[in-house]
């Protein structure tokens, strides 16, 4: 039995959501959206139409499977892992790699540089009364919310927790807006998207209306949404920065506070031999993919442009590797890290890139730190095993947490829970209409955290039905987008949102505790962003 008073381990309350999702199978009736065709002035359009589990077509029914769920929960744990296994496989790629780079305290020495930096910005008084550390705090989120609005980042976040967390406690915080420096701020930037082709992209052109139209208003809103997300970051930043005691995750951060201490700021530079070898190596690869991509087509929502993006990467890499090598291997393998991070820009934007080829990527940045501060290929090992066995419990809780969907899916509730959901929306008019769009959307991200999915599902049947009751599919797409990105900070299910808490180690409850203020402050500016959408006269609306 649990204790009075004690907070469960995070697997405990990750089951008992498997539990509670068991349950809703044997309340709600099983059912699925199938899609058929109609005839719409003269027009064959294909629609999304409902049927319970006894009312299915044969050729569907057929393939519907569905059962309420009792021992199966145990089987849904194993099929939970199956179905997060890219998450999982790249959160242990992205640890053990980063405890290769690590042993090199190539970080450390950035860190430190970076702080002296900011401490040589406090004699400039206009900066000293805007505050340093604001400024920077406010510059690097705003790049990732950046990131999330243009091409969805999500999932690369998990990588960069690790570096902005340190450098967090560094400057005298904690965990939690280390976090909020990147996770937060990309997915301020997701739930705001301007040209996100995974969310804005899909969600548009199930809703048959131009891809990316209505950008302004959009702009607009992410404006809005990052200043007030950037606004209680900030404020919470200065009161940890006070007393930083008073943080709910200061007896947690003691490990990252050791980690801190326990670096030895006197830094030996170096540079071996072996670098060397790896600049050369990386240098002729890039030369190489010159040759064979001369040109890049970046893509960015509906337009594109084409770039010798790799020429010129590789010419620059030359010139800066070389430099820093000339100072220290530290620095060298900061530029690799740096490549890395640009690399995955491009590969997102340009080449398509998922989880796959980003954990490939940093796989390669840990194995080239490795041999640049001359480690054997066995220490290379041992160093990727420890950093996956110190990120494995993370790894643990994204399989659990998939297990939830995997348990829905397999009662077959799924599509019941947005139809039953749906039919609130009658009898509405349009503000308050959109308003339940809205919140059908919040909803169901707690049961489909992934927003193609969940466009996929729900767009073909909220766009025709905001004819119906004459609010146009614009306000509709906008409904979906702030009711996909908001909730993707709190919901368990979301595979990303517990490896980034795994790898911060930061207990869900407390996360929860730490945000549902700023989910409900949200949550209420979508619906206020939205009402224009309804009443006003927007462009692309």
């Amino acid at each position: 039995m649990l204790k009075k008073g004690k907070v469960p381990h995070t697997f405990v309350i990750v089951f008992f959501i498997v539990l509670f999702a068991a349950m809703l199978t044997w309340i709600i009736p099983p059912g699925k959206y199938v899609k058929t065709t109609e005839l719409v002035d003269g027009v064959e359009k294909s629609v999304m139409t409902f049927y319970y589990k006894d009312q299915l077509p044969s050729d569907a029914a057929t393939a519907f499977k569905s059962e309420p769920q009792t021992w199966q929960v145990f089987g849904t744990l194993f099929k939970g892992f199956v179905k997060q296994s890219g998450i999982i496989i790249f959160t242990l790629m992205i640890g053990g790699a980063f405890w290769i780079m690590n042993t090199s305290k190539a970080i450390d020495v950035g860190i430190y540089s970076f702080l002296a930096f900011t401490k040589r910005l406090e004699h400039n008084r206009i900066i000293k009364k805007l505050g340093v550390d604001n400024i920077i705090m406010v510059l690097i989120m705003t790049l990732f919310s950046f990131f999330g609005a243009v091409f969805g980042m999500s999932e690369e976040t998990i990588a960069f927790v690790i570096i902005l967390i340190p450098l967090a406690i560094s400057m005298g915080y904690d965990s939690i807006v280390g976090v909020s420096l990147v996770y937060v701020a990309a997915h301020l930037g997701f739930s705001g998207a301007i040209l996100n082709p995974f969310t804005i992209g899909i969600a548009q052109g199930l809703a048959e209306i131009p891809l990316f139209s209505g950008i302004e208003y959009r702009i607009f809103s992410w404006i809005i949404i990052n200043i007030v997300g950037f606004a209680f970051i900030l404020k919470y930043a200065h009161f940890i920065k006070k007393n930083p005691t008073k943080s709910i995750m200061y007896e947690e951060d003691s490990y990252w506070r050791k980690k801190d201490s326990e670096q030895d700021t006197t830094v030996v530079y170096y540079t071996p031999r072996s670098a060397w070898l790896v600049y050369f190596f990386i240098t002729g690869v890039l030369i190489a993919f010159s040759f064979f991509y001369p040109e890049t087509t970046m893509t960015i929502g509906n337009s594109s442009f084409q770039f010798h993006i790799l020429p010129v990467l590789a010419a620059v890499f030359a010139l800066t590797g070389y430099l820093t090598l000339k100072k220290t291997v530290h620095y060298f393998i900061l530029l690799l890290l740096t490549y890395t991070i640009i690399f995955l820009i491009v590969g997102v934007m340009g080449y398509g890139w998922y989880v796959m080829e980003i954990a490939t990527l940093f796989m390669a940045l840990g194995i080239a730190s490795g041999i640049s501060i001359n480690k054997s290929a066995d220490n290379i090992a041992k160093l990727f095993l420890e950093g996956v066995k110190d990120i494995l419990s993370a790894a643990i809780v994204i399989g659990l947490a998939g297990g939830i969907i995997v348990t829905l899916e397999d009662g077959g509730i799924i599509d019941s829970i947005l139809y039953g959901l749906s039919r609130a929306m009658m009898n509405f008019g349009d503000v308050a209409s959109v308003g339940v769009m809205y919140l059908i959307q919040t909803v169901i991200n707690i049961a489909i955290p992934s927003g193609s999915a969940k466009a996929a599902i729900t767009m073909p049947i909220m766009a025709p039905f905001s004819d119906l009751i004459g609010v146009s599919r614009q306000a509709t797409v906008m409904a979906f987008q702030f009711g996909d990105g908001f909730t993707n900070m709190i919901t368990p299910t979301s595979g990303v949102l517990i490896a980034v808490l795994g790898v911060a180690r930061i207990p869900y409850d407390k996360w929860v505790k730490w945000i549902w203020p700023l989910m409900i402050v949200l949550i209420i500016l979508g619906f206020l962003l939205l009402i224009p959408t309804v009443t006003m006269e927007l462009n692309g609306f």
